[in-house]
């Protein structure tokens, strides 16, 4: 075969690939049809259950059968695509109207994924049976071939209800997107019945029915009087809170319970709003919490939130819609395939489609009906008349000798080779005019259909048919019966299948919190010595000073806006803001220091602490374990955007072992492992940037180390113990900086 190569502009032959491949993606995979509300793959799942028989009348049958055959005869494109589309068809927090009958675990409100279709069960909901797929056998919608041409598909389902309202829709196209909320079932065929009554009706008195979206978890939607704009251009944004009540505890604690969520919310939000509510507390936004806890259950949504006593639980709840996703917009795109073609259209626009579709799934149906009734009319005529010539038919029948020849006899009045008894036989028989279709069915006819109740049953049936026709006849001349038959049938669906609305439609004002003014007050920090801290009151910290004293490290005075100056031995300096403090009680354990700086206890000591605000007025003497000494003053650690620098340098292996406040006319003590002490003046020791390593105040032997350091002044009779030696500072003798010191023998 000779090669045909075609030239072309790539950047054309792109654009046309890319294109083709758009609209395939737009019309084939991710946009529902206005007219029956369904994405091709909803729409091949329905259609493979009926031929299936997986009724709602029927038992379950296994998802993985269901997801298979539809794979394999009308969907190609993957198992996962067509389970998870037959999943969210049966998820009742999901759909308004769920259009399948899940039997297993279908996944949860929380975001819990379905269990694997081998596991699951799923028939179809009698809804879905009677208003999507009762029609199918009536060609009232035209088949197409499948993707291998070996089966035929409906181009769409003859939906009698405007499903694309009552269960939304929302998918992701090339370059478009569609979102379209839930309604209420019986308000939207109230609107479309409203609509075949009155053509020119206008949207806004459309809303007279439909009040606004009815999503299946409820809320309230905050922002009606936008809703004609949304309803009118088909774009726009809905406002919508869950429900938040309080619950009075008999402890005098309040608990703001929520039992209904945004639409939003519905999957991982859940999850996420309980990290917002803790996020709340841990940032100091509020401090009312005490617990939050997730209570929900196949009955419904219930998540607690325990407040303290004191707590505004009213406002709290304006909190969460002001800051957490309690209160959340959903983006309105209704974008739907109309005519082969994406399109946006309003609520009048999509109502007027699906009344189109109606009446032409209808005529088609009663087209179908009325040829169906006029084929019976004519057999039964022809039996009836063959009833009353019974004799002579008989006679036919005995003379001739095959069926062909009673046949033609019967049509055509050819009497050849027909043995009559008599010629007036023959004469009336070459009259005889039947069609067709009655010579077969005279020729078909039982004996028994002789008997007189039979004959009688017949003329009856005769007359059905003769009324039958009459009213379909009537129903597809003249547009007002067709009107009436579509509004009585939605009608019926009203009434079986119609459910109160759930979610409520207002304006609401825009949620205000309210802070609590912050009151500034002396409080005091507390730190054990496992790095527990916490912050208390001034008249707590009086009441337990004694056991402050015995259990704590540190118990600092500070004001409650302050910040604490936390130094290590690893020569850092954390800076711990005290509005990151809870106020607690005594017996509280407290918060780890590691939770609230970038501290880390785990391979590092804290050597001092003190109010920020204070270190940045003093100078402070530092020690390391190498006998390295320096004074810095404290306006070095005025770090008001960092939390952690580093006070001092320090050499390979090298800590600190001690950090003092200074003044200037004072002694410095050094003492070693080796119990070997120096004192030296004070001013030895120059001042120094928090960048400087210092200078050697101790002369160290081997592994001998700067074990403590004191700080006394010259009169002072600060004494220490030394093994069971009581030794003074001040009789240590004074030597210059830098030596190796006296030992004292304890």
């Amino acid at each position: 075969m000779e090669e045909k190569i075609i030239k072309t502009e790539y950047s054309e032959e792109m654009q046309r690939a890319y294109v083709d491949y758009a609209m395939s993606v737009i019309v084939s995979r991710a946009l529902p049809d206005v007219r029956d509300g369904l994405k091709p793959v909803q729409r091949r799942t329905l259609y493979d259950m009926r031929e299936l028989g997986i009724l709602y009348d029927r038992p379950y049958r296994k998802s993985a059968r269901i997801v298979g055959d539809t794979m394999g005869k009308y969907h190609p494109h993957g198992d996962s695509s067509i389970y998870e589309a037959l999943v969210v068809m049966s998820q009742d927090f999901k759909k308004g109207l769920p259009l399948i009958d899940g039997h297993g675990n279908f996944g949860t409100i929380e975001g819990d994924g379905a269990a694997a279709m081998r596991y699951t069960e799923a028939r179809l909901k009698k809804v879905t049976q009677l208003a999507l797929l009762d029609d199918l056998d009536k060609d009232t919608v035209d088949f197409v071939p499948n993707f291998d041409e070996t089966e035929k598909e409906p181009e769409v389902l003859p939906c009698r209800i405007p499903n694309l309202l009552i269960n939304g829709s929302e998918g992701i196209a090339v370059g478009m997107t569609t979102n379209i909320p839930p309604h209420n079932f019986g308000e939207t065929i109230d609107a479309m019945k409203a609509l075949i009554l009155n053509e020119e009706i206008t949207t806004r008195e459309l809303m007279r029915y439909i009040k606004g979206p009815d999503f299946p978890t409820g809320g309230i939607v905050i922002n009606k009087d936008d809703l004609k704009d949304i309803y009118e251009t088909g774009n726009g944004k809905i406002r919508i809170r869950g429900v938040a009540s309080v619950e009075k505890l008999k402890n005098g604690h309040q608990n703001v319970v929520i039992t209904q969520i945004p639409y939003t919310m519905v999957g991982a939000g859940i999850g996420k709003f309980l990290s917002e509510v803790a996020a709340l507390s841990e940032s100091k936004k509020t401090q009312d919490i005490v617990d939050i806890s997730n209570q929900s259950s196949k009955e419904g949504i219930r998540i607690v939130i325990e407040l303290k006593k004191d707590a505004d639980a009213e406002n709290f709840i304006n909190l969460l819609y002001k800051k957490t996703h309690l209160e959340d917009t959903f983006g309105v795109n209704m974008l739907a395939i109309k005519n082969g073609r994406p399109e946006t259209m309003s609520l009048k626009d999509i109502l007027k489609s699906v009344v189109d579709f109606q009446y032409e799934i209808n005529t088609r149906k009663y087209n179908t009906l009325l040829n169906k009734e006029l084929e019976k009319k004519e057999i039964q005529e022809g039996l009836i008349k063959a009833c009353n010539l019974i004799d002579l038919i008989i006679e036919i029948i005995r003379g001739s000798s095959d069926r062909k020849m009673a046949e033609d006899c019967l049509v055509k009045g050819i009497t050849d080779g027909i043995k009559f008894k008599t010629k007036e036989s023959s004469i009336m028989a070459s009259q005889l005019l039947f069609t067709e279709r009655q010579a077969k069915a005279i020729l078909d006819m039982r004996l028994y259909r002789l008997i007189g109740l039979e004959i009688a049953a017949l003329n009856k049936d005769h007359e059905n048919t003769l009324a039958n026709i009459y009213r379909y006849e009537d129903i597809l001349d003249r547009k007002e019966s067709m009107a009436q038959v579509i509004i009585a049938d939605l009608e019926g669906f009203k009434k079986e299948f119609a459910q109160k609305r759930k979610t409520v439609i207002e304006n609401a004002e825009e949620a205000v919190y309210k802070e609590k003014e912050f009151e500034e007050m002396d409080v005091y920090f507390l730190m054990d010595r496992f790095g527990y801290c916490k912050m208390i009151d001034q008249a707590t910290f009086e009441r337990n000073k004694e056991a402050i004293d015995e259990e704590c490290k540190f118990a600092i005075r500070i004001r409650n806006n302050g910040r604490m100056a936390i130094f290590t031995e690893k020569g850092q300096m954390h800076t711990l803001k005290m509005m990151d403090l809870p106020m607690s009680k005594f017996s509280d354990k407290g918060i780890p220091v590691d939770n609230l700086t970038n501290y880390d206890s785990s391979d590092d000591m804290i050597i001092f602490a003190e109010d920020l605000s204070t270190v940045l007025l003093g100078r402070y003497l530092f020690v390391t374990a190498d006998g390295m000494c320096k004074v810095t003053s404290g306006t070095e650690f005025d770090v008001s955007a960092r939390r952690t620098v580093q006070a001092t340098k320090l050499n390979d292996d090298d800590r600190i072992v001690s950090i003092r406040k200074v003044r200037n006319e004072e002694n410095v003590i050094l003492q070693s492992t080796n119990n070997y002490f120096i004192r030296f003046l004070l001013s030895e020791i120059p001042e120094m940037k928090k960048t400087a390593a210092g200078v050697k105040g101790m002369r160290l032997d081997g592994k001998e180390k700067v074990e403590n350091a004191y700080i006394t002044e010259a009169v002072s009779e600060d004494a220490i113990t030394v093994g069971s030696k009581t030794v003074s500072l001040n009789s240590v003798k004074l030597l210059g900086r830098g030596g190796k010191g006296t030992k004292i023998k304890g």
